[in-house]
């Protein structure tokens, strides 16, 4: 599933096809996802302007002018892909829709979207604009990574009463917002943290130390445009490439990347879930 990362590259690539831009005409072709679209979406959708584009977690939201805003989620497999004009971006030829192009946004400008989603694991919803933060969804969520309210003490003080391993704890969405099975392993690799490390047996200080690991993983695997492992494209079209940034994930059996350690990485299973550390370096 893409992560904080995939999400931002996605939601920065659509931003100069779509933010201040009428969708002249939006296309809905089939009437659910991974649950129901909303009623009467196309009709919604259709005629309305685009005011913004927003991520919050992993979710992206399109602010309308209608008071309303669409919540998009990926899924496992969901692409948005653009062709056409698209000001300020490239022009890519339209070419005929694919059988998993579900979505489809004619925007003003010439540029069209497509949300493609193969296994159907996205979603799409409309909900108030002013009212977004209370979507089943969205609310309950932890601070952003990359926001000014994610700090050290507050982190370690959501973390240390817990007595679950570290990697649980931090893919929990509640505690911090974004991170998935990727970027926890990779932070928790460069913090030199063991992911098998009780949260209640870490230091405050060691705990709020992640919180810059965290910002910088995160902001370098933005800057290459995510991780492409599957389905991850950028609204272009194009792979990312953190993937090849990777220090810890998918690594079995490598030689850690940690200068000095001659430690090989791991993999084991936690909560059915890979985990890939290096037993040597990270305690």
């Amino acid at each position: 599933m893409p992560e904080l990362p995939e999400v931002e590259t996605v939601r920065r690539g659509l931003e100069p096809a779509m933010a201040g831009v009428r969708i002249a005409a939006a296309e809905v072709r089939r009437p659910e996802l991974r649950w129901p679209l909303p009623e009467r979406m196309a009709e919604r959708l259709s005629g309305r302007r685009v005011l913004r584009l927003r991520r919050r977690s992993k979710y992206i939201l399109a602010d309308l002018d209608s008071g309303e805003s669409l919540l998009i989620h990926l899924g496992m497999s969901g692409r948005m892909t653009i062709s056409g004009e698209a000001p300020g971006s490239f022009h890519r030829t339209i070419q005929p829709l694919e059988r998993h192009d579900h979505v489809v946004f004619h925007m003003e400008n010439g540029a069209r979207i497509a949300f493609n989603d193969a296994r159907r694991f996205g979603a799409m919803d409309l909900v108030a604009s002013d009212a977004w933060e209370s979507h089943p969804l969205l609310r309950g969520l932890g601070p952003e990574p990359l926001g000014n309210a994610f700090d050290g003490p507050g982190l370690a003080a959501a973390l240390r009463p817990r007595r679950t391993p570290l990697k649980a704890a931090l893919l929990d969405q509640r505690v911090v917002a974004g991170l998935g099975n990727i970027y926890v392993c990779e932070v928790l690799h460069r913090a030199g943290l063991s992911p098998l490390r009780r949260c209640d047996r870490t230091s405050g200080a060691r705990l709020a130390a992640l919180v810059p690991v965290i910002r910088q993983v995160l902001e370098a695997a933005i800057a290459a445009g995510g991780a492409s492992l599957r389905d991850h494209r950028q609204a272009s079209g194009e792979l990312g490439y953190f993937q090849h940034d990777f220090r810890a994930y998918g690594r079995e059996g490598a030689p850690c990347r940690t200068e000095g350690c001659d430690g090989k990485i791991r993999r084991v299973t936690q909560s059915g879930r890979s985990t890939f550390y290096c037993p040597n370096c990270q305690r």
